[in-house]
């Protein structure tokens, strides 16, 4: 039994993927400052800034999934994230690991075109630049073949169990749970992909599972073509009982809240992303592995139905 090591172990992706391993009888590891307690799985309470907690967070590992979420703040990102990442590294090279970074595409930019595996590197934030050189550490460990990784990228995410800390989150399903109207940020009419977590984890696990899936970036499923900001927000109205209206989110504004609210202000600069919209190609590993991404109908119900079941905000 191969030993899954989850680092951002009370994260959105890590709640999603302990599931996957249980039922695939993996043996588990969970990784934070506070590890919840899970039935079964082994906790280590670890600051990953501190190259020894590392270490011995990681040792006796197989596969390691680096599911770690920093404040979203420019300077914490530049601080903590290339320590981050050479401890980690260091860590799973002496353990021999393997390791699966689940990241985002700020790197790519404006999606002027679909988002594949080969599209290249065009940041045009602050953010975007700072994880273009993080994901540069790993694509140079590819390439040393001392370390065996992968690169996953998805966009932001829905899918239950994400509360607000999501724009679908915070913008629609929180706001209509309050019979509110529902928000969008700068253009509800762009094609926006979105990444439902349950798919996104039951995709890292099955890559997880494949040696030939190794060095190399990974696009997660995506249903393509993505729906716009209007065509979500009207899905997820039928399934919540909420209004099918948008309150659109004015760069302009945005930016003015920013002076006074420090996570709009980091917001704001990626608003790029609202404006142009993007596509994410997942083919290569619909093909490969024979996956089928959820479609939008049932995703979104399923997690309209978790918000009205559950007491969140």
């Amino acid at each position: 039994m191969a030993l899954h090591t989850i680092l951002g172990a009370n994260g959105t992706i890590a709640t999603e993927l302990i599931p996957v391993l249980q039922q695939n009888n993996q043996q588990i590891r969970l990784v934070s400052r506070n590890p919840k307690l899970v039935e079964g799985a082994e906790t280590v309470a670890a600051n990953l800034l501190n190259a020894q907690d590392v270490m011995k967070a990681i040792a006796g590992s197989n596969v390691v999934y680096l599911l770690v979420g920093l404040e979203y703040n420019y300077k914490v990102w530049q601080r903590d994230w290339p320590v981050l990442m050479s401890n980690v590294i260091d860590a799973c090279k002496a353990a021999k690991a393997k390791l699966i970074f689940f990241d985002n595409v700020y790197p790519y930019g404006i999606g002027k075109t679909p988002f594949t595996e080969e599209t290249q590197f065009a940041p045009v934030s602050r953010k975007g630049k700072l994880r273009a050189g993080i994901d540069t550490m790993l694509l140079n460990e590819m390439k040393s073949n001392e370390l065996d990784v992968i690169i996953t990228r998805a966009a932001d995410f829905y899918g239950p169990r994400v509360t607000d800390k999501s724009a679908p989150g915070l913008l629609v399903f929180s706001r209509m749970k309050k019979k509110q109207t529902p928000q969008w940020f700068v253009n509800p009419n762009v094609l926006r992909t979105l990444s439902y977590t349950p798919d996104c984890a039951k995709a890292i696990y099955i890559l997880s599972q494949h040696a030939d899936a190794f060095n190399k970036t990974w696009i997660l499923p995506a249903v393509n073509p993505p729906l716009t900001g209007k065509q979500f927000i009207a899905i997820a109205a039928k399934y919540m009982n909420g209004k099918t209206n948008v309150q659109v989110l004015p760069s302009w504004l945005l930016g003015l809240i920013g002076l006074f609210n420090p996570m709009m202000k980091e917001i704001h600069e990626m608003l790029y992303q609202d404006k142009y919209g993007y596509v994410l190609d997942s083919s290569k590993f619909e093909k490969v592995f024979n996956f089928v991404p959820t479609n939008y109908e049932e995703d979104i119900k399923a997690t309209a139905e978790w918000w009205l079941s559950k007491d969140v905000k």
